[in-house]
């Protein structure tokens, strides 16, 4: 199967799961439900690389689902509007958790990954 079509089908489950959890998170002062994809997205491409997936597979899991089920973008944007409305706590408590949870999301998926 053509690489660029492995990539769109995983991105496309991606940005529907993501969809998903943006629908089913309660909506908090944090941006919850980015937070949990980056988080999970952090995770489980830790785990896909642990894993020594390549080829089609890691097309479509990592640079296709994960590439859309994860956003960086949406996680400054989500920031900034923290920041407009004067929500210093919150925004820092966001952005510390994003990149010190993204960093141990990782590092778990790598660990557990190399475990099974």
């Amino acid at each position: 199967m053509n690489g660029f079509l492995i990539v769109a089908l995983g991105g496309m489950a991606g940005a529907l799961s993501r969809f998903w959890v943006q629908k089913v998170m309660p909506k908090t002062v944090l941006p919850t439900a980015t937070l949990t994809v980056n988080l999970l997205g952090s995770f489980l491409l830790g785990w896909i690389v642990s894993e020594g997936i390549h080829g089609n597979l890691y097309l479509f899991a990592a640079t296709g689902f994960m590439g859309s089920f994860t956003t960086f973008s949406t996680l400054n944007v989500d920031l900034v509007k923290l920041m407009n409305n004067k929500q210093s706590k919150p925004a820092m408590v966001y952005v510390l958790s994003t990149y010190i949870g993204g960093l141990i999301s990782a590092a778990a998926g790598l660990y557990i990954g190399n475990l099974l």
